[in-house]
């Protein structure tokens, strides 16, 4: 019995240290030479108050327009100089996308 743990033990932690599939996708969509930092609840209330963003239901709407089903995550982010909704999106057939909208303009610029 002490034997057998002695050769799990490591393969173990070497499992635990490994970041899961799952970690790398719930990273945000961006180009390589884009930096994107989403914004935590004080930088999104302030954005929020200055009146130059479009209202999150807006850019969820524009979301299903091209992926119809659910939106079950959305973050405020800056990418570069601007800033976007990343949204994720639950398909009615099961499949995930990845929605970004230009926060400001309302438009999609990018995803699936």
């Amino acid at each position: 019995m002490r034997r057998a743990f002695r050769f799990a033990f490591p393969a173990l932690m070497l499992c635990a240290l490994t970041p899961a599939r799952g970690e790398d996708a719930a990273r945000p969509a961006a180009a390589d030479a884009e930096t994107v930092h989403c914004l935590d609840q004080k930088e999104r209330r302030a954005e929020s108050e200055s009146g130059r963003l479009v209202r999150l239901d807006a850019a969820m709407r524009v979301a299903r327009n091209r992926m119809p089903g659910t939106v079950v995550r959305a973050r405020l982010c800056r990418s570069g100089d601007s800033l976007v909704y990343l949204l994720t999106v639950l398909a009615h057939d099961g499949k995930v996308g990845r929605l970004t909208v230009d926060a400001v303009k309302g438009t999609l610029v990018g995803g699936l």
